[in-house]
């Protein structure tokens, strides 16, 4: 759970800095931080992608889980998810409901995403947590940005943050006896592929790309390995 950790102190510390310096930071300033972390990103799942022995593998894990996901719809449900529990609050003048609103907003933006799940199982197989610390830094500054506005409730979300993200690596640590090495390299090349995928939809703005739909390939990629070793 390290990378939680250090997640949650970057929103901390972002969320705080946002109280005290309010709307003072620069959009240029962070829209330039913002397109550094997406050329990092970009260039990190690539040496992800690089430590897989079969690329094939990888590709055929893509391509099943994007049916899966295209299926399941799972991007939609996602951004579904988010609109929804967003739309159970309306931002009034009152106390209440600002702490609410960014108690919320906050915690959708750190937590409803591809990054934060595949952070999070990467961290409880193998104790890599540099996805995990990678989007800490996202969110701290998106911290910084939402509290500038928000006010406090978005230092609240930490604890969504802690139960999310946490919970999802104690889960994935539970399958560590399951998971051989092989498997786990060529998950964390599809992961790779997927954070690619971020970079460039979401961070850099290139292309829009669903990259929700292609979660299912994160579980896909080890089956493959195990099939494989059958034959």
């Amino acid at each position: 759970m390290t990378g939680t950790i250090i997640n949650i102190i970057t929103v901390l510390v972002g969320g705080s800095l946002g109280l005290f310096l309010g709307t003072k930071v620069p959009e240029r300033i962070r829209d330039t931080v913002m397109a550094g972390l997406g050329l990092f990103v970009l260039g990190f799942g690539l040496y992800n992608f690089l430590e897989t022995n079969n690329p094939l593998i990888v590709l055929g894990s893509l391509l099943v889980g994007a049916l899966l996901g295209e299926w399941w719809k799972i991007e939609e449900k996602l951004q579904s998810l988010g609109s929804y529990l967003e739309s159970r609050f309306t931002l009034k003048n009152d106390g209440t409901n600002m702490f609410v609103h960014g108690f919320l907003a906050a915690s959708i933006l750190f937590c409803v995403g591809p990054m934060a799940i595949i952070g999070s199982i990467q961290d409880g197989l193998t104790g890599d947590f540099n996805i995990l610390a990678t989007k800490a830094i996202m969110d701290g500054f998106a911290a910084l940005a939402f509290a500038s506005t928000l006010g406090s409730g978005v230092l609240f979300s930490v604890v969504v943050i802690l139960v999310y993200q946490g919970g999802l690596s104690l889960l994935a640590n539970q399958l560590n006896q399951v998971i051989t090495t092989p498997m786990m390299a060529e998950m964390n090349a599809a992961g790779g592929i997927l954070l690619i995928g971020i970079a460039i939809s979401s961070l850099l703005e290139i292309k829009k790309i669903r990259v929700g739909n292609f979660l299912p390939a994160l579980f896909i990629a080890p089956l493959i390995v195990y099939i494989l070793g059958f034959l």
